[in-house]
This record gives structure tokens, C-alpha cells and sequence, in this order.
């Protein structure tokens, strides 16, 4: 039975397609072309034109070992980095236990 098409919003189509486009770009840089890359990453020519795409289906593996041939692997360590709306919703919700001021012994 064939799979499910995965189905995206427009915004995270967008995303993804933008992300491809990048990494198409920097091969590109580079001058490597997507045999070379399809090699190194040890996936198939078109498992790269797929990830370059955008393709949903792309494991998240592959885009890792396409930037990692790249030389670009410190960038997946930037990807939710900085979370600010989790910070700021945890924030809201810690609670914060005064204790009693402490007895002070008498001598």
C-alpha cells in the first residue's frame, strides 16, 4: 500500500522549500555537484533533489548528513536554540515558595 501523503500548511511548505533551496545553494557554492553530495551523504540523487525541494518526506537524518558534507553540521545546533515563548511560558508558570524567616538561635 502506497504512504500517506503528508499534508502542510502553506507556511510550512514554505519553510521547507526555503530550507531546500538553501542547502541547493550552498552545494552550489561550493561547486560540488549532486553527485558528489549524493556520495558523500551516502543517500540517492534523488533523495538530494527531494531534500533540495523541500520534500516533507525527507528524513531529518538526510538533511543532517547533506550539511554535514557541506560543512555546515553547527547549524542544525542552532535549531530551537533560543526559545523565548517556552521561557516566557514556563516563567508564568513557576511557582515561587516564600519560605518563613529562619529562627535565629539564642545563645
Amino acid at each position: 500500500m502506497p504512504a500517506k501523503p503528508i499534508t502542510l500548511f502553506p507556511q510550512e511548505a514554505k519553510l521547507l522549500t526555503d530550507l531546500g533551496g538553501r542547502l541547493k545553494l550552498a552545494r552550489l557554492r561550493r561547486e560540488f555537484s549532486a553527485d558528489t553530495v549524493a556520495t558523500r551523504a551516502r543517500i540517492s540523487r534523488t533523495t538530494l533533489y527531494r531534500a533540495e525541494e523541500g520534500s516533507p518526506a525527507v528524513a531529518i537524518g538526510v538533511y543532517l548528513r547533506i550539511l554535514l558534507v557541506l560543512g555546515l553540521e553547527g547549524d542544525i545546533a542552532m535549531v530551537a536554540a533560543d526559545d523565548k515563548l517556552g521561557r516566557k511560558l514556563q516563567d508564568i508558570g513557576l511557582n515561587i515558595k516564600k519560605r518563613a524567616p529562619k529562627n535565629e538561635k539564642q545563645s
